[in-house]
């Protein structure tokens, strides 16, 4: 079992200065970025990193300001998927209507851009770890960018659904290989609290982003949004060019073909714990993705509500995972068991699934958006427990295949998203019961891949024992 210290800087000792070759991928403090080169003068790993607080004068502030911008930047990256779908949400009906396509069509179109999204870390995940992280991503955001544009002049449901595929596929990037980055320089503890960092920062994305896209809807119709999307991808390109340098060395790099990157997933996939972190945080994030795919349609058509009034109850909710996911880095990791954190949340989230099943089929008689609103706050709210929990404790696992590790945690979450995306439409536009079905359904069944597979009641015994 992996060790739960610090950073990987930390755990090799890295001095804050120095020009040796083994020093590893730590910031360069006068470039506010990340670089592998190992002439340059280095400084500690990013800030928040318990070496930091040694520093004084000059190098401080550069450690400060370099982690700031890593954060920022692989922020940005995690950012860009919820920013995709979401600004598209409240649109949702307005595609129905404006390309007169059904309901279950138009839904195609976030499940065509989650299938991408989870087919292409599978491609890019190896990449990264062959070529490196940098461009990779390079080549993933350009893409992004010109299908984004494309996606703006779609005319009709079919080809808006194939473009969205495309844009899932390079967007792929972002996601994959901003884990990565992480696994490469953190370990253990601090990986479970940048993790968290990052949801505080991708978090915001799910707050603003419908937001924008209902007020957007109020000057132009649903291809502004797309608009918009070009231009935050064009600059979130730039900004990778510019600051985000190689954070995985040469030396580390697997040098085998498409035969060995298959032979590293089988052997990823071959670990019975690892699998059980991911089919579980799979699984969660398919309860999130019922509520993302059906919530306009519930709040919009069921309930009356108009899409700024969605927008505000989106937000909140993501405000809710936000503040839940920062008690996770800030109060619990470190204190409490990873474990112990992520069972407690996927409690919570199968009570709230329950609850909203019986709400939605009648069982407390008839009840108005208030009540429906408080269970899904509740359960996107646990959903800052689970999902950075889950990545953490699969990525501990997993020291020299970050990137291949990183794709089947995010290829395994969006193809499961994907498969509960057009469930939750099945019975039409008039009922809420099958979103809360497939919650509880998913909830459960990540409730049982973690105790059956990740056994966590064993490793805790191992370790209480000094095993």
């Amino acid at each position: 079992m992996p060790d739960s210290g610090g950073s990987r800087a930390q755990r090799a000792h890295i001095p804050t200065t120095g020009t040796g070759a083994d020093d590893g991928p730590v910031p360069h403090g006068d470039a506010g970025a990340l670089s592998v080169d190992p002439a340059a003068p280095q400084v500690t790993a990013p800030a928040g990193l318990p070496e930091t607080a040694g520093l004084a004068g000059p190098a401080a502030k550069a450690a400060r300001r370099t982690g700031l911008l890593v954060t920022m930047v692989l922020g940005g990256l995690t950012a860009l998927p919820p920013l995709s779908m979401d600004m598209y949400l409240p649109a949702l009906p307005a595609v129905t209507d404006s390309l007169s396509a059904p309901a279950a069509t138009i839904q195609l179109t976030l499940t065509a851009c989650l299938a991408g999204m989870a087919l292409g870390q599978l491609v890019v995940g190896p990449m990264s770890d062959r070529w490196g992280r940098r461009k990779p991503l390079l080549l993933g955001m350009v893409v992004y960018v010109l299908a984004t544009a494309i996606c703006a002049l779609a005319p009709t449901a079919e080809l808006l659904i194939g473009f969205r595929l495309l844009q899932g596929l390079a967007g792929a990037a972002g996601i994959v290989i901003a884990r990565a980055v992480v696994r490469d320089l953190y370990d253990g503890v601090e990986m479970a609290r940048f993790f968290s960092t990052l949801m505080l920062i991708s978090g915001v994305a799910p707050v603003i982003a419908p937001v924008i896209g209902g007020q957007v809807l109020r000057i132009t119709d649903w291809r502004g949004i797309f608009v918009v999307l070009t231009v935050v991808g064009i600059v979130l390109t730039l900004v990778v060019w510019k600051w985000l340098h190689e954070t995985l060395p040469p030396a580390d790099r697997h040098t085998g073909g498409v035969t060995d990157a298959l032979r590293t997933m089988r052997g990823l996939l071959a670990d019975r714990v690892f699998t059980g972190y991911m089919v579980a945080g799979g699984l969660a994030f398919a309860v999130l993705f019922a509520y993302i795919a059906a919530s306009p349609f519930v709040v919009q058509e069921i309930y009356g509500a108009s899409p700024q009034t969605f927008s505000l109850l989106f937000g909140l909710n993501s405000i809710g995972l936000i503040t839940v996911g920062q008690i996770n880095g800030k109060l619990l990791v470190g204190r409490i068991s990873l474990d112990k954190v992520l069972g407690f949340g996927l409690a919570v989230i199968v009570l709230a699934a329950v609850a909203l099943l019986l709400m939605t089929t009648g069982v407390f008689g008839e009840v108005g958006l208030v009540p429906v609103a408080a269970g899904l706050f509740v359960l996107m709210s646990a959903m800052g427990l689970a999902m950075p929990n889950t990545n953490a404790q699969a990525l501990m696992r997993t020291k020299h295949a970050a990137g291949s590790a990183s794709a089947l945690l995010g290829t395994s979450s969006f193809l499961i998203g994907a498969v509960a995306s057009p469930l939750v439409g099945i019975a039409g536009e008039d009922t809420a019961v099958p979103m809360a079905l497939v919650q509880v359904v998913c909830a459960v069944a990540a409730v049982a891949c973690f105790l059956l597979l990740c056994r966590p009641w064993q490793r805790a015994g191992r370790e209480a024992g000094g095993l």
